[in-house]
């Protein structure tokens, strides 16, 4: 019987998202009763305008009364190298990484927006 397991991703893919991940930080910028703003920094990206963070992450806690059901995240990428379709593996990694880290295990509404890397998510428990 051969081997049939097959490396989805590159080691190289692998080592780049476990660099990114372990670099990966926050700080928050805004809060108010409903909503946090988180500004997302990592260390081999950044918005090209400011030199800063490479995105920010929104998170709406109770929209239209349904704060039992799900948490609404939306997590912007300013960095236009996180646009490119080569590295969505590695924006999937880190935005999975920021939903556990920010959100953690409630059911959530995840809108990623990076250019042609954009996409919806539903986290359910």
């Amino acid at each position: 019987m051969s081997d049939n397991i097959v490396q989805a991703i590159s080691p190289e893919l692998k080592q780049l998202i476990k660099r990114e991940i372990e670099g990966l930080s926050f700080s928050k910028n805004f809060r108010s009763a409903t909503a946090e703003e988180w500004y997302v920094f990592l260390p081999s990206y950044k918005d090209p305008v400011s030199r800063g963070a490479a995105g920010k992450a929104i998170v709406h806690y109770d929209l239209m009364g349904n704060r039992e059901i799900f948490i609404n995240t939306t997590i912007i990428f300013d960095d236009p190298a996180l646009h490119k379709p080569e590295v969505h593996s590695l924006l999937y990694a880190i935005c999975e990484e920021l939903v556990n880290r920010l959100v953690g295990y409630a059911d959530t509404l995840l809108s990623v927006h990076a250019g042609e890397n954009s996409y919806r998510a539903e986290y359910k428990n």
